[in-house]
């Protein structure tokens, strides 16, 4: 497994763990689900964005707007 590929299942994970952290009826599935069908997640996975070398949190603020919006702003 790459580095990046590590970067990026660290940060699907506490994308999931901030969203449980929010809203705490989510299952860790379910988070995961949310996360993994995201547009956010598309980003992330797109090398040319280096998402995953940014902090969660940073990163966590797109899938919050895409969530509350319909879109990532």
């Amino acid at each position: 497994m790459s580095e990046r590929d590590q970067m990026t299942i660290d940060m699907v994970k506490n994308l999931a763990l901030l969203l449980m952290e929010r809203e705490p009826s989510l299952s860790m599935e379910q988070a995961l689900s949310i996360v993994i069908n995201s547009d956010t997640y598309q980003r992330l996975l797109d090398d040319r964005t280096r998402l995953y070398y940014q902090s969660p949190r940073y990163v966590f603020s797109f899938l919050d707007s895409e969530l509350k919006t319909g879109a990532i702003k």
